[in-house]
């Protein structure tokens, strides 16, 4: 880790060893009242979570647990056939009250301490941008977070994530079963289909987030795999 990248150090307790490379990084809100209080959760040995680093709403970056450690952020989760996310990636918490303490955007200074550590964790472990996700992402049923009002473009646009693409005409399966395979081929878990849906919304449409399968999530899925099976995408 480039130390100026990182304010101050607090030592979680909440970790343990890695049983797999660094292939990924998950966004989190923390969904708490305050940056305090989710501190104090993250480095409670009772409540047993954790992350490797959190960042507060005026910049601050905290480092909490090695990156060579395996933090406990994840939970039950999945992604692109890894189901033990926690051993794979990089977690970032990010200081908002989240969906149930009355969810905000994201300030300014907060993801401008976002960036040039998530480029950093990048480039030393050669994360592919389709690997850069949110915590909906790979557990579909059970997180929103960093929901709708995260600055994805942002990402997109430094090349931190994969940029949406744009619906260049509406799709329509005969079989919505047809979609939910194309999802899961993309990557998400779809046992539960609907609320694999919504997190797709929410990471790629999160203008409408609604469950219900249209042309335009359809046809934004079939750019995405277009992307990575002619090798435009990583």
């Amino acid at each position: 880790m480039t130390p100026w990248l990182i304010n101050r150090t607090v030592a979680s307790p909440n970790w343990d060893e890695r049983a797999a490379p660094v292939s990924m990084v998950v966004l989190h809100y923390t969904g708490m009242l305050t940056g305090d209080e989710a501190l104090e959760r993250l480095c409670d040995p009772e409540a047993k979570v954790s992350a490797h680093y959190m960042i507060d709403e005026g910049g601050m970056v905290t480092s909490l647990v090695p990156e060579s450690k395996r933090a406990w952020h994840a939970g039950k989760s999945y992604w692109r056939g890894i189901t033990d996310v926690n051993s794979a990636s990089v977690g970032i918490e990010l200081v908002n009250p989240g969906h149930e303490f009355g969810y905000r955007p994201f300030p300014e200074e907060q993801i401008d301490a976002l960036l040039p550590l998530l480029a950093d964790i990048i480039e030393r472990h050669d994360i592919p941008r389709a690997n850069v996700v949110g915590h909906s992402d790979i557990a579909p049923s059970r997180k929103q977070d960093p929901g709708e009002l995260f600055d994805w473009p942002r990402l997109e646009q430094l090349g931190l994530a994969l940029p949406t693409p744009k619906a260049r005409m509406a799709l329509f399966y005969d079989n919505p079963g047809a979609f939910y395979l194309a999802l899961e081929r993309f990557g998400y878990d779809i046992t539960d289909g609907r609320a694999a849906l919504r997190a797709f919304q929410r990471r790629w449409r999160p203008g409408v987030i609604d469950g219900e399968l249209d042309g335009e999530v359809a046809a934004i899925l079939f750019e995405l795999l277009l992307e990575r099976d002619t090798g435009h995408a990583r």
